[in-house]
């Protein structure tokens, strides 16, 4: 059994969480580097105001999802449900950042003024570590994920499509250009869950097979919709101008014989995905 100290991984989550609101990615600021269209320049003063003085990078601070996978001979001295939770609540109110999550989805939607609960999953692993996933997702790049129960016999090329239209008819509102996760296989829930894992950095994505064989990876499918994406002329801002897409991963997992699970989930530009590896 290995002892880990819940303050080291509050302190680790704490600062994460504030770099993920207030530093953009290196590889999303190279990609607006030869961007001269429409607003590049607020743009890019936004990515620098928000560096230095530590001012988030978009008003919709989102709400916080975590992706931990945990190794099953970690003791921590604390809930990690409880950490987690503190983390996101006192770094949301203590930095000023938009609490943006309401308690009662339906009918009082009362805020709950500390952006939490935030949304938690936890894998466990056979090792010795905690790395711990996090993404700030926007309403607007939620509200495009989706989830198609296709039928087994569907076509590869109408699988395309199917993902293609989706993007086509919603990437402007996501506040392009996005990052696209997609999800095949599993179960409807299993899906969702890998679309949005499909979100994180390559390099991040890379380790998924180490902490569960079954997870696969399309990765020729990604290249020929990122292709095909690439046609579509949406632009930056939706203005037509630019990229549309940056990025596009391919997540599968086995599945029942009679299901085809296709789960699709958006990032906006800001891409704020970061991971915290705790030995």
């Amino acid at each position: 059994m290995k002892t880990i100290d819940s303050k080291i991984v509050y302190e680790r989550v704490c600062n994460a969480l504030l770099d993920v609101n207030t530093n953009i990615d290196p590889r999303v600021e190279k990609l607006f580097e030869n961007y001269d269209g429409p607003f590049a320049r607020e743009i890019k003063e936004n990515m620098n105001i928000a560096r230095t003085s530590k001012m988030p990078l978009c008003q919709d601070t989102g709400i916080v999802e975590f992706f931990v996978w945990k190794g099953y001979n970690v003791h921590l001295t604390s809930p990690l449900k409880d950490t987690l939770e503190r983390a996101v609540r006192e770094v949301y109110t203590g930095s000023g950042f938009r609490k943006g999550i309401v308690s009662d989805p339906l009918f009082e939607r009362k805020n709950t003024l500390d952006n939490t609960p935030a949304i938690i999953h936890i894998f466990e692993i056979d090792k010795p570590v905690i790395d711990i996933w996090m993404i700030a997702k926007g309403g607007g790049s939620e509200n495009l994920s989706t989830i198609f129960m296709l039928q087994p016999s569907e076509s590869y090329e109408n699988v395309l499509k199917t993902i293609v239209n989706h993007i086509e008819n919603n990437a402007a509102n996501a506040c392009s250009p996005i990052i696209v996760g997609v999800g095949i296989g599993g179960t409807s829930d299993k899906a969702i869950l890998l679309s949005k894992l499909a979100l994180f950095n390559p390099s991040t994505i890379e380790l998924l097979h180490r902490y569960d064989e079954k997870i696969g990876e399309y990765s020729q499918m990604a290249n020929e919709l990122q292709e095909r994406f690439s046609n579509l002329k949406i632009g930056v801002q939706g203005l037509g101008i630019g990229p549309t897409v940056q990025r596009t991963n391919v997540l599968n997992y086995p599945t029942h014989i009679a299901t085809l699970p296709l789960a699709i989930s958006v990032d906006c530009y800001l891409s704020r995905t970061l991971s915290v590896v705790i030995e």
